[in-house]
């Protein structure tokens, strides 16, 4: 079993079905949690030195803090709707506080903050959406807290990948501290499959290969990425969604291409 896959474990007392800290992970910066709740169950987020956004995948609920209310937020049941969530940045050293209104679907990223911007609601309306790529490498983005946005460390986006495509290629990686070539980004991904029972291709390899697992990752799962590049495959039948959470030393995502396969990115490739 691969050491970058996470797989989904049963809610404990709290809801929480996947745990991912940078000292479980080996790296620096990012954190990641699930939690998935009971209409009516409450969840208690501790005061903290980092800085989270709050990303409502699925369901409706009131979130507060000591200085912030956001009631009765979240509209869409399901993230295959394709609709553009709800979240909130919450700033270091707040505890949070969280009633489900309906069956929840809550992921918690965080990464270190300094407390520079106050806890906020991030509305759909606040979300830009893009399409990337042609042909079978065509996906869907929803820029949940892009680099343009008020943040410490954190980057948070969402992807739609429709069965038979690639995404998060052509290959790709941020592993260097280098800007403004490249920075260092350590990465999750956190995979939602439609219908449930489907799985992706997840490959994280390195060029000199001394990192290179190829996995099969079912939903509810999470992939790590220390380093390296990291593409993904659906498969026929199953619709892809995942979520990304990203961070560094610097806010900034500057990346290089695996030049095997930059070619994909030219207008002499038709799909």
């Amino acid at each position: 079993m691969s050491r970058l896959l996470s797989h989904r474990q049963q809610p404990d007392e709290q809801g929480r079905t996947q745990h991912i800290t940078p000292q479980s992970a080996g790296w620096k910066y990012v954190g990641f949690d699930v939690y998935q709740l009971r209409a009516g169950q409450r969840l208690a987020l501790p005061e903290s030195s980092d800085e989270r956004c709050l990303v409502l995948v699925a369901g409706r609920a009131t979130v507060n803090t000591p200085r912030a209310c956001f009631p009765e937020i979240g509209d869409r049941m399901s993230p295959f709707e394709r609709r553009k969530p709800w979240a909130v940045y919450v700033t270091a050293g707040e505890a949070v506080e969280v009633e489900a209104l309906t069956p929840f679907e809550l992921a918690v990223c965080s990464a270190p903050g300094k407390g520079t911007y106050a806890t906020r609601l991030i509305t759909p309306q606040d979300i830009a959406a893009e399409a990337r790529g042609k042909g079978h490498n065509q996906r869907y983005v929803h820029n949940i807290l892009p680099e343009d946005k008020a943040a410490d460390s954190l980057l948070v986006v969402e992807v739609y990948t429709s069965e038979g495509c690639t995404s998060s290629y052509p290959s790709h990686k941020h592993d260097t501290d280098n800007p403004p070539s490249e920075t260092y980004l350590e990465e999750t991904y956190y995979h939602r499959l439609n219908p449930a029972q489907g799985f992706c291709m997840q490959r994280v390899y390195t060029d000199d290969r001394a990192l290179d697992e190829c996995m099969a990752v079912y939903d509810q799962q999470v992939v790590m990425v220390p380093k390296g590049y990291h593409p993904v495959a659906t498969m026929a039948g199953y619709d892809s969604y995942y979520l990304n959470v990203m961070a560094g030393p610097v806010r900034k995502w500057m990346f290089t291409w695996e030049q095997d396969h930059a070619w994909i990115n030219s207008e002499a490739y038709q799909g």
